[in-house]
């Protein structure tokens, strides 16, 4: 469940604006605009994010521990300081081996086509 957006004009230190919940993934938001949205997730062990497809790029970024980015079947690890674009209409999943916290940006912009 997501909350309010962070409190704007003031220093947020990421990882501790969240805490892990046993056995749930928790996310909160950033901020949050038509054009796209900011949020922070955090992961408890052997959590899954269910397989999805996004209409946008997905930026992930790991700021803390270590996670498993499963993109089109074909996996991607990745430690805390490492990131990865999901490209738009592709499946992915993401998986907690291990609790592990992350920021989750979707830029809409540059998507006014409709695919079909």
């Amino acid at each position: 469940m997501q909350d309010t957006e962070i409190e704007k004009s003031k220093q947020h230190i990421l990882i501790e604006i969240i805490d892990y919940t046993s056995n749930s993934v928790t996310s909160k938001t950033i901020i949050e605009k038509t054009t796209g949205s900011v949020n922070i997730l955090a992961f408890d062990s052997r959590k899954i994010l269910p397989e999805t497809v996004s209409a946008f790029d997905v930026f992930i970024l790991i700021i803390e521990g270590d996670a498993e980015i499963i993109i089109d079947k074909y996996s991607n690890p990745l430690k805390t300081g490492e990131g990865i674009i999901v490209p738009a209409h592709t499946s992915h999943l993401i998986k907690a081996n291990k609790r592990f916290k992350m920021i989750s940006t979707v830029i809409k912009s540059g998507y006014e086509e409709i695919i079909l």
